[in-house]
């Protein structure tokens, strides 16, 4: 039986390479037995090199749990008790770094602004000149809710010039958009293995400063997301403390060796821009508008305004019917806008496939 191929255009998981699949069906480990233990070990040293400038001074982690749970587990163990986190908001995922500080009893200051805003910076020094006990400062890298990339050069500037150290949520920028480690004083950053790297659900991950490993806390908030146990572990005798998704895992390994055998982070951007800009082309062609101004968006992801008279679920079903499967606006967004990400095993001809859906579904209502 030929089982049909599905083209996922949301925004993680992805449609994951022959190679990557293949490896979800290895034989069966153990997540207690040294061999695993010298994959977790090979998997963490593969991530802090895939951006080069980290490999020196940073270390990472690998917990089983999506892009949340690291983003969480990031901010339980590093954002501060005493003094105060200063929130960079503009979409949902902004709201959830609020919510996660607020279960955590951390405090927090937020800095606000509409979904489809970039982050005011004005704001955030005026906040910080109001708040001398803000110590660190969190936001989001790629914010999905529009496709918009944040000014990180910008937000980590200042976090530099201030020497705030910065939480970066790169759950969707990882391994496809360019990170500064040195120059946004960066202390931690939070992805996952299904968006930009590429491999299956189930695995996340956090790089940290190899500075903040060594203070651990008396205390911690936490016991499943305490970052500080998985480090001991894995960079110990090379075992977690919860038992770890092992097919993920030897995905993901197969992911990092393809990234790098293609060319690393640059290339991946590279590649994806390119996907990008003939969808936009081909969805312009129907008078389909962008959400953001072009400049605004990520490589990975961009938001569109559906056509007057385009009922989304309608629209959702007959791309499902044609093979690929693309992704409402959240919230006011809901009706409104649908977005397409460009990420994993998309191929030339799948996108003239996409262009054929496109002319079907969206072309009656041009």
């Amino acid at each position: 039986m030929t089982v049909k191929r599905n083209i996922l255009l949301n925004p993680g998981p992805v449609t994951l390479t022959e190679r990557v699949r293949n490896a979800l069906v290895r034989d069966d480990w153990c997540h207690r037995e040294p061999e695993f233990a010298q994959l977790t070990r090979e998997i963490n040293a593969e991530l802090v090199r895939v951006y080069p400038g980290m490999e020196a001074d940073y270390s990472a982690v690998m917990l089983t749990g999506s892009g949340t749970s690291a983003v969480e587990a990031m901010l339980a163990s590093f954002a501060p008790d005493i003094g105060a986190t200063l929130v960079l908001s503009n979409g949902v995922y902004g709201e959830r770094i609020e919510k996660i500080l607020a279960a955590h009893r951390k405090p927090f200051i937020m800095s606000q602004v509409p979904w489809t805003a970039p982050v005011d910076l004005d704001a955030a020094v005026r906040i910080l000149d109001e708040h001398p006990e803000i110590t660190h400062v969190t936001t989001v890298h790629h914010e999905t809710t529009t496709g918009r990339l944040n000014d990180l050069d910008a937000i980590g500037a200042l976090c530099k010039s201030r020497d705030l150290p910065l939480l970066l949520d790169g759950v969707s920028s990882f391994a496809a958009e360019a990170i500064d480690a040195e120059a946004w004083n960066l202390a931690a950053v939070a992805a996952t293995a299904t968006k930009c790297l590429h491999g299956s659900s189930g695995l996340s991950f956090v790089i940290a400063r190899n500075a903040l490993w060594s203070a651990a806390p008396a205390d911690p908030g936490s016991v499943y997301l305490d970052l500080y146990a998985y480090y001991a572990a894995q960079h110990g005798d090379g075992y977690s403390p919860f038992t770890q998704a092992v097919p993920a895992a030897f995905a993901l390994r197969e992911a990092l060796d393809e990234l790098r055998e293609g060319g690393g982070w640059q290339e991946r951007r590279q590649i994806y821009r390119q996907r990008a800009n003939r969808i936009a082309a081909e969805l312009t062609s129907l008078n389909i508008s962008m959400l953001l101004n072009k400049k605004d968006y990520s490589c990975v992801l961009r938001s569109y305004l559906l056509p007057e008279g385009c009922d989304y679920h309608l629209a959702h079903e007959a791309f499902k019917q044609a093979g690929f499967v693309i992704y409402a606006g959240q919230g006011k967004f809901a009706e409104g806008v649908f977005r397409i990400a460009n990420m994993g095993a998309i191929e030339e001809d799948d996108l003239d496939a996409l262009a054929v859906a496109f002319t079907d579904i969206f072309g009656p209502f041009a």
